[in-house]
Parts: structure tokens; C-alpha cells; sequence
């Protein structure tokens, strides 16, 4: 689970008689950002009620494939809706969630905050996935490795587009043929060779003959073992001496992890499933990290560079073993927050404090969705056995942002409860909604467990991660504004991975870094002080029994977990940067490393300011947390629309 936000913020806070002098420098800069794009509206929000993958702990690496016409028409759908006009979303925003919310409150630090534009271009926030090893994923190297039994480069090109269409059909049992003829029109043994390879390379599953018809030599093409074949790939033409996972650096620009997974599977003509990684990465950013697959060869890995737009693929090997959900160390980020209106010691006190003391580490916004249906709401329903407001919850109308298709969706759904009806006004089937109504078509109104079950089991069990993180939130704050930032008889703290309650003669051996609290579950113990208790008068107040926390279903029981109340981030480095043109970038990525693009040129005395970090966090935390904890402001996307926020690109 990883610690990238999705969307663009502009992160200000109320206006101070220390802001008022900035105000009118930066309504400039935004004036004139305007004026030169030509896009003063656009919003890269995603306004669905499932969670963001990315949100997801201790679940199975699933990709659920879909069919490419649907998955096509769903982009296309959402593409189109997601921009809009700023002032109706910031009025339809009202109806969102503040960290207020859901728990977030407090702040660790003791400096004046000040504003700042995170994510004004999506390139201000990159961020390097650490591997298992503490090494940091890098993009810096194109080669391919060296290898005899590669096809040679005509094999990506030997074959006309009609060909790879007919022979994708054929692959992916499309249409009722059973072969596909190719003729050979340069008849010599080496182009019938590699005729035969690339069949074989492009398209999984399919093996070849060849055959002469009429004194003409044809390439015959037919499926090797029916619809087993494209999910495992032809196991006796990969060679024995090879690593059979082809590891690779995926980097990646404005997309998240699971769509570039399934743009590459689609690219390559396999199923998504065969792809591997540690950790998902949102959209919203510039992100680096490893992937690995299995045997698909480097070379035809390294071809996608020269078709696919905002990605790059490189630094390829060979290895026995495919990646693990979770076996990362966590994530290196450098972040922009452009426009700020901090003094320098105000900034300097925020990163001193941020690397000496860190930050509460809070479940960030994204957590919880952003609609007036907040996830954990659903979580709680699901817990509770409560299986007609679960239902409720995700079908019924609800103010705020929402795209056209599903607010029609929900007014059927009110006035009718026919899930045919609903499900017609509803073009984009993978949404949970989809997902649900077709569950409810599929078992009856009166199996609503069934029909939720249709849902991806990530998804469902992100419900009820939400709601721990909802109740961890609201504790650990409790805990912070009852006894400080110190550690303190029956608090709890780790022994490897066992947690054991501070007793008072060794409560000088604690600071408040060794402080960890439980997420609610049937294997956790809680606190032996006031905020043991305020964990049950929560959940008792939310129908539900701490001391029972096994559900009926197996898959909804939470074991529970333990969660360090602050982190401190590591690596911790900063400057102040002047600029102009807020298009230009403030750093180099690793392509433009690789382009020999030349670090930008900035002003010694520009308009406009901004504050460059980098820092390093673990696995299921935050950046976002951090960032607020410099800033001392609000993130939800309410509050800053509310604060008049200008969404850019």
C-alpha cells in the first residue's frame, strides 16, 4: 500500500495578516497561468465510490482483466467527464468529507504554517519505489540484455496490422475460426522462419505449420491448447538457462499502476495476472518502481517504448522469482509545493521539525473516499451484518460530486429497487455500482451477500480496512491530546512483532517514536489507560463488540494490527527555489536524465517561490500526512475548494 495521492490541491490556509501581503503576487501567477493554457477548469478528480487500489493492506496482488471493448468504452466514459466547471464542483464539494472527519486533528509541531500549491503540474510529485534491499528504483538504463534465443527485430514488424488483428481474434477465441492462414509473399526459408517466430513471440498460445495451397506457401496459425494456452504462456519455448521472470523499471507519468498494468497486457496480447509488483502508485504523479513478468523477453518488453505514450521501460533482468505485494521498504519522494508564502525561518522550523520529530501518522483523505458516502461507512455496515444498508449505502442518491451516468443510475434505483433498470443507465460496468447491481440481477434482492460478493475481493475488504483506519484516527488523536508526545504507562510498543504494554519503571526507556496503537481486530490488545477504554465506547457506539471481532463470513473477520503513532521520515533534504513560468519544471527525472535534458535554468531572484523536499517513508504512510504537517493545513478536497482552490493541471 502505497503513499501517492491522486489529485492536484491548492494548499492554502485562511488568510493571516502575514498572507495578505502574498495575495495579490499569486492571484497574478494564477491570472496569468490561465491565460497561457488555455485551461482554467479542468480537474483530475476521480469521483467513484471504490476506494483507491492503492489504499488496499494485506491482500493478493489481483488484477481482474476485463473485456478490451468494455474497458475501452469505460476510459472513454470517464475521460470525458472529468472536467468541469470549478465553482459548481467546489459547491458540489461542500457535501465531502473534512479530516476533521475522520479523525484527523492534531499536529505535532509548534511552527506558524503557511500556503502552498501541491501538485500544481503532476510532475511536481515524483516518487522512487525502495525495494526489499534499500535500494531505490531508478530508471537509467534502455539496454536489453543479451541473449541467443531472442527473435530478431524484423519479428515485430514481419507482420501487417490485418495479420496481428486475425491472429489477436484467433488468440483470445474471439470468432468461430480455428486457424488463421498468412501467406508468404517473399517465399524463402528465412522469411518463413521469421513468420513462425513472431506468431509465436506476439501471440502467446497459438502454434504454427506451414502448408502450400494452390502452389502458394501458407504460415498456418491455430491455437496449441484452446483457452489454458493464453493463460500460461507456452512453458517449452522459453529457455531453461533463463530467469523465468523478466524484471523491469516501469516509469510512469500521470497513471496509475493498475491501468498501466492492463495497457501493457493489452499491448503485449496476455493476461494482466501474469504481471508482478511490490507496491501500487497512483495516477497523479511522476513514479518509478519494479515490475516483473512472466516470461515475456526483454527485447518485446523494451519494443512497447517506441508506442506507448507516458511510460518507459527499462533496466531489464532476468530472475526465478515474480515481486510480492508488500516486500518494499517504502518510497522516496520529491515534492514541489509551489507559491508558498513562508518566511524562511518558518520554513526552515517546519523541515527541522519534520526530520527531528516527524508527523502523526494519520490514514490520509484518499482512505475514504470522496463522496458524501464515505468508505467506512460501508466498512461499519459490513461489520454491523448490516447487508441492506450496505446495499443502500453504495446505490442510494447521494449529494456532491458525482459523474452523470451515476447519479441516473441511483434515481432509477430509488424510485424502482429494480437492479435491470439501474444497470441500464449505468454504461461503465466495472464501478462497484455495476458490480453490485449485476450481483443483485444475478442472485435476488434477498441474497445481497452473494450479490456483493461480485465485487473484487480487494475492494470489499478496502470497506472495512477503511473503517480501522477510521477508528485508528480518532484514537490516536484522542491519545496525542490526553497525554503528548511522550510515552506513558500502558501505552503500547513492539517487541519484534509482539505488542507489550510500557509498565511505569521502564517508561524512561520509551519516547513517543516507540508508541504504537492498534488497529481493532480479534488478535490486538489495546491500551491499559483512558484510551483503552475510549476504543470500546467507540465500537460500541457503532454496534459492534471489541472482544468480537470475527465476522460470520470469514473474509470480513479483522484480525487487526499495530500502527506507529509517528513516523519520522528518513533522508530528509530541502531548498527554496525562485521561479517565473510555473510550466517549467523545478528538477530532473530520470528520463530527462536519460534525454541529456539539461536541469532548468531559474532565476536568482524570481516572482514566485517554492519549497523543494525529499524524504522516505515507509510502506502504508502518508506523504500527504507530511506534507500537512509542514503546511498545518487541512488536505481534504472540501476544505480547500471551500478556501476558494483553483484545481490545475
Amino acid at each position: 500500500m502505497e503513499t501517492v495521492e491522486m489529485n492536484s490541491v491548492s494548499l492554502k490556509r485562511p488568510r493571516s495578516e502575514d498572507d495578505v501581503a502574498n495575495a495579490d503576487e499569486i492571484k497574478r501567477q494564477k491570472t496569468s497561468e490561465k491565460s497561457k493554457t488555455g485551461n482554467d477548469s479542468e480537474q483530475n478528480i476521480k469521483t467513484v465510490t471504490e476506494p483507491d487500489k492503492s489504499l488496499l493492506e494485506d491482500t493478493k496482488n489481483e488484477i481482474m482483466p476485463r473485456e478490451e471493448s468494455e474497458e475501452q468504452e469505460d476510459e472513454e466514459l470517464e475521460d470525458s467527464d472529468e472536467d468541469g466547471d470549478p465553482e459548481s464542483f467546489a459547491d458540489m464539494m461542500k457535501h465531502g468529507l473534512t479530516e476533521s472527519d475522520v479523525g484527523i486533528t492534531k499536529f505535532v509541531s509548534s511552527h506558524k504554517g503557511f500556503s502552498g500549491i501541491l501538485k500544481e503540474r503532476y510532475s511536481d510529485f515524483v516518487v522512487h519505489e525502495i525495494g526489499k534491499d534499500g535500494r531505490v528504483s531508478h530508471l537509467d538504463d534502455f539496454s536489453v540484455p543479451v541473449d541467443d534465443e531472442d527473435p530478431s527485430e524484423e519479428t515485430f514488424t514481419v507482420l501487417s496490422d490485418e495479420d496481428k488483428q486475425r491472429l489477436e481474434e484467433l488468440q483470445l477465441l474471439k470468432n468461430k475460426e480455428t486457424s488463421v492462414a498468412i501467406e508468404v509473399l517473399e517465399d524463402t526459408k528465412e522469411k518463413r522462419t521469421v513468420i513462425h517466430q513472431a506468431v509465436k513471440a506476439l501471440f502467446p498460445g497459438l502454434e504454427t505449420k506451414t502448408e502450400d495451397r494452390d502452389g502458394k506457401k501458407y504460415i498456418i496459425a491455430y491455437h496449441a491448447a484452446g483457452k489454458k494456452a493464453l493463460a500460461n504462456p507456452r512453458k517449452h519455448s522459453w529457455p531453461k538457462s533463463r530467469g523465468s521472470y523478466c524484471h523491469f523499471v516501469l516509469y510512469k507519468e500521470n497513471k496509475d499502476t493498475m491501468d498501466a498494468i492492463n495497457v501493457l497486457s493489452k499491448f503485449l496480447r496476455v493476461k494482466p495476472n501474469i504481471f508482478s509488483y511490490m507496491g501500487t502508485k497512483d495516477k497523479r504523479a511522476i513514479t518509478v518502481q519494479e515490475i516483473a513478468v512472466l516470461r515475456i523477453t526483454a527485447q518485446r518488453l523494451a519494443h512497447l517504448n517506441k508506442c506507448l505514450m507516458n511510460f518507459k521501460l527499462g533496466n531489464f533482468s532476468y530472475k526465478n522469482h515474480p515481486l510480492k505485494l508488500g516486500e518494499l521498504q517504502g518510497n522516496h519522494f520529491t515534492v514541489v509545493l509551489r507559491n508558498i508564502t513562508g518566511t524562511d525561518d518558518q520554513i526552515e522550523q517546519a523541515m527541522h521539525s519534520l526530520r527531528e520529530i516527524g508527523f502523526i501518522n494519520y490514514y490520509g483523505m484518499q482512505r475514504f473516499g470522496t463522496t458524501a458516502v464515505p468508505t467506512y461507512q460501508i466498512g461499519r455496515a459490513i461489520l454491523q451484518n448490516n447487508w441492506n444498508e450496505v446495499m443502500d449505502l453504495i446505490l442510494k442518491p447521494r449529494p456532491g460530486a458525482e459523474k452523470g451516468y451515476l447519479v441516473k443510475c441511483r434515481e432509477e434505483w430509488a424510485k424502482t429497487k429494480d437492479p435491470a433498470a439501474a444497470l441500464k443507465k449505468l454504461p461503465v460496468k466495472r464501478c462497484v455500482e455495476g458490480q453490485l447491481l449485476r450481483g443483485l440481477l444475478k442472485y435476488g434482492m434477498k441474497n445481497i451477500i452473494s450479490a456483493f460478493g461480485i465485487i473484487p475481493r480487494n475492494n470489499r475488504l478496502m470497506y472495512i480496512h477503511s473503517y480501522q483506519s477510521y477508528v485508528w484516527n480518532n484514537m490516536v488523536s484522542k491519545r496525542i491530546e490526553e497525554y503528548g508526545l511522550r510515552a506513558v504507562p500502558g501505552d503500547l510498543t513492539l517487541k519484534g512483532a509482539t505488542a507489550v504494554h510500557i509498565e511505569e519503571g521502564d517508561v524512561d526507556k520509551y519516547t513517543i517514536h516507540d508508541v504504537v496503537m492498534p488497529l481493532p481486530g480479534f488478535d490486538v490488545i489495546y491500551p491499559k489507560h483512558k484510551i483503552g477504554e475510549a476504543y470500546k465506547e467507540m465500537l460500541v457506539a457503532d454496534n459492534l463488540d471489541i472482544n468480537n471481532m470475527r465476522h460470520k463470513i470469514r473474509d470480513y473477520s479483522l484480525s487487526g494490527a499495530y500502527r506507529k503513532i509517528i513516523i519520522r521520515p528518513q533522508n530528509v533534504s530541502w531548498e527554496v527555489v525562485a521561479y517565473d513560468d510555473p510550466r517549467i519544471p523545478l528538477f530532473t527525472t530520470d528520463l530527462d536524465k536519460l534525454e541529456g535534458k539539461p536541469l532548468p535554468v531559474l532565476p536568482t531572484d524570481g516572482k514566485f517561490r517554492a519549497l523543494k523536499m525529499e524524504f522516505s517513508l515507509p510502506p502504508s504512510t502518508y506523504a500527504t500526512m507530511a506534507i500537512r504537517e509542514v503546511l498545518k493545513m487541512d488536505t481534504s478536497i472540501k476544505n480547500q475548494t471551500q478556501l476558494n482552490t483553483t484545481w490545475l493541471r
